[in-house]
C-alpha cells in the first residue's frame, strides 16, 4: 500500500464510487451486446414483411413487354392464391351453384363446350364463353369489350342476373367473411387488416387470370428454329394462314397472341331479327354494329365451339365459314373476303390450328 496516501474512509468511498461505475458500464456494454438487432438489421435477413411479389414464367412465344398489369394491382403469391380460390368458388353465385370455373374450364382452354353457359336457375345467355387464356395482353374484356380492363370483367357475371346473379356486393362480402380460411387468405393478400371488398375480391381473380398463360406450342417452337415441331401439313397450314391470296388469316390474326384486339363485323348472327350488335352497345359508332373482339387463337383446337354465338362446332365449319362468307350487311368488314381452298389445304390449315 502507498503510504504516501493513507487509506481513509474519504479515500475508500472514492474507491467504491469508482468501482460502481466501472461496473455500471460494463452492465450497460453487455445489454447493449445482447439486445435484438435494429429493425433495419432484420430486414436484411431476407424474411418478408409483407405480401411476396409474384414473377410470372413467360412460356416461349409470348411477350413479357406487351404484358398489362395495372400500377395499382401488382402481382402478389397471396393475391394469386386468393383469387385461385375464389375462381373455383360456388359461393360467388347466389344460389351457391355457378363459379367462375363452370363456363371458363381449365381442361376446356378456360373455355367451355357449350354453344352458351348455363347460369343460375337454368338460365341461358346468348353468348359462348370466351377463353381467359392470355387475357393478361389485353386491356378491354368479353366479346364486345364492355369491360375496360380484367378487374372489370371478373366481378362482371358475378352480377348478370343470367350468370351468377348476386344482387349486392355487401352479399357476396358478408359471406366470405363467415369463412375462417378467407380471413386469413384476405389478411395475407391485403394487410394488415384483410379487409373483404368487392374490389379486392375483383383484382384478386384478375390477378389470378393474369397467370392462365399459353406458349412453348409446337408453333413457337417452330419458330425458334426446331423445324421438326410441326408436321409437314402444319407447315403447308402456316404458308396457307399467312398467304393473302389463300387464308389471309394474318388480317386480324396477327403478332404472338394471333389478335389485333380489334372488332370486326364478319356477317355472323347478323341474319337473325334482332342481330346482336356487339361492340356498338359500348362505342355507339354505326361503323361497329355486329362488330366483336378477334379473339386469340392460343389454345384454339380446345376452345370449340367458335365465334361469338358458338355457332361454328369446329375449326372445319369456321373455315367453311370463311370460305363462303356470311350474312353480306351495310357493317361487314372491309376485310371479310371469300376464301377458295382445296379439301388439302383446309385441312393443312386446321392442322396448323391445332399447333
Amino acid at each position: 500500500m502507498n503510504t504516501d496516501r493513507p487509506f481513509t474512509t474519504k479515500n475508500a468511498q472514492k474507491y467504491c464510487t469508482s468501482y460502481l461505475a466501472f461496473l455500471a458500464i460494463l452492465i450497460v456494454t453487455f445489454a447493449v451486446a445482447c439486445t435484438s438487432p435494429p429493425k433495419e438489421e432484420k430486414k436484411a435477413t431476407g424474411v418478408p414483411t409483407g405480401p411476396v411479389p409474384y414473377k410470372l414464367t413467360y412460356p416461349l412465344g409470348l411477350d413479357p413487354d406487351a404484358a398489362v398489369i395495372p400500377a395499382d394491382n401488382p402481382l402478389t403469391e397471396e393475391k394469386i392464391k386468393l383469387g385461385k380460390r375464389l375462381y373455383f368458388d360456388k359461393n360467388l353465385s347466389i344460389d351457391k351453384t355457378i363459379s367462375c370455373a363452370t363456363c371458363h374450364i381449365p381442361e376446356r382452354g378456360f373455355a367451355e363446350n357449350e354453344r352458351f353457359s348455363t347460369g343460375v336457375g337454368g338460365k341461358k345467355g346468348n353468348r359462348n364463353a370466351p377463353t381467359v387464356i392470355n387475357r393478361l395482353f389485353s386491356t378491354r374484356q368479353f366479346w364486345d369489350g364492355r369491360a375496360a380492363s380484367l378487374e372489370e370483367q371478373a366481378v362482371g357475371p358475378v352480377h348478370n342476373p343470367v350468370e351468377m346473379a348476386m344482387p349486392d356486393p355487401k352479399l357476396i362480402e358478408e359471406r366470405l367473411k363467415g369463412d375462417a380460411e378467407y380471413a386469413q387468405l384476405f389478411k395475407a393478400a391485403y394487410p394488415p387488416e384483410g379487409v373483404v371488398t368487392e374490389d379486392h375480391i375483383a383484382k384478386a381473380i384478375a390477378s389470378f387470370e393474369r397467370t392462365v398463360l399459353s406458349g412453348n406450342s409446337p408453333y413457337d417452337r417452330f419458330i425458334a428454329g426446331d423445324k421438326s415441331a410441326m408436321n409437314e401439313s402444319a407447315q403447308r397450314g402456316y404458308a396457307i394462314f399467312k398467304d393473302e391470296k389463300k387464308g389471309n388469316c394474318v388480317t386480324c390474326h396477327v403478332n404472338f397472341n394471333f389478335t389485333d384486339e380489334n372488332y370486326n363485323n364478319l356477317g355472323v348472327g347478323m341474319k337473325a331479327k334482332n342481330p346482336d350488335l356487339g361492340h356498338y352497345a359500348v362505342s355507339k359508332l354505326e361503323g361497329h354494329k355486329g362488330a366483336f373482339k378477334t379473339p386469340t387463337l392460343r389454345d384454339v383446337a380446345s376452345t370449340a365451339p367458335y365465334m361469338h354465338d358458338g355457332s361454328e362446332k369446329s375449326l372445319k365449319d369456321v373455315i367453311t365459314l370463311y370460305e363462303k362468307g356470311e350474312a353480306p350487311n351495310k357493317w361487314l368488314s372491309a376485310k371479310m373476303k371469300p376464301i377458295k381452298l382445296t379439301k388439302q389445304k383446309k385441312a393443312d390449315l386446321v392442322e396448323f390450328l391445332k399447333a
